[in-house]
């Protein structure tokens, strides 16, 4: 009998050491998906992913990170932009997504416990605006118009999955007041392209 639990424990050790015995290539391959699954994990959390709900104070904090977004870049599109097109979808965008801002400020202003919108870019948003910075003319245009339809798109989907299954009725009132404003920004954006 200790044969055997010998025998046993001998070869689990061996197969545990053989699983073990990866190259390094496999490994930071591994370690790569990893952090690129959970990065993208976050941000989708962050834009309001409408697979992952967010509570209230996520919420806010990804309206505000999508305005700001929305103003720089739209910034950058009222001086870079080629197109009058792009300027004039541009200058739409910064007052609606100023107003936007505006609005929800009031909305959490008005809660019991006031909630602070954090407006800081995800990660994705701000390489997509070191990208935009980068690009000049017609190669701006492009890039900016593929930028505000994802952008929106997103927007919309965090929209609508908050005013569905959101945790605070004043915010879910806010995201589907908002719903038909972003469908049409969305839409202009795609006839950007």
């Amino acid at each position: 009998m200790t044969n055997r639990l010998v025998i046993f424990l001998s070869g689990t050790v061996l197969a545990l050491a053989a699983c073990g015995k990866n190259d390094a290539t496999t490994n930071d391959a591994a370690a790569n998906d990893v952090n690129v699954m959970a990065t993208d994990n976050m941000d989708n959390a962050a834009l309001g992913d409408a697979t992952a709900p967010l509570t209230a104070q996520g919420f806010v904090n990804a309206a505000a990170a999508s305005d700001k977004f929305e103003i720089e870049s739209s910034k950058l599109a009222a001086t870079a932009g080629q197109s009058a097109a792009v300027k004039s979808f541009a200058t739409k965008m910064i007052s609606a997504h100023t107003g936007s801002t505006a609005k929800l400020k009031a909305t959490v202003a008005s809660m019991s416990p006031p909630l602070t919108p954090d407006n800081t870019l995800t990660a994705e948003q701000q390489a997509t605006l070191d990208i935009l910075k980068a690009k000049t003319g017609a190669d701006f245009d492009t890039a900016y118009a593929a930028a505000q339809v994802d952008a929106h798109q997103k927007a919309l989907d965090a929209l609508n999955g908050y005013a569905a299954s959101g945790d605070n009725e004043a915010l879910k009132t806010f995201a589907s007041g908002l719903v038909p404003t972003v469908t049409a920004h969305l839409n202009m954006a795609k006839g950007l392209k």
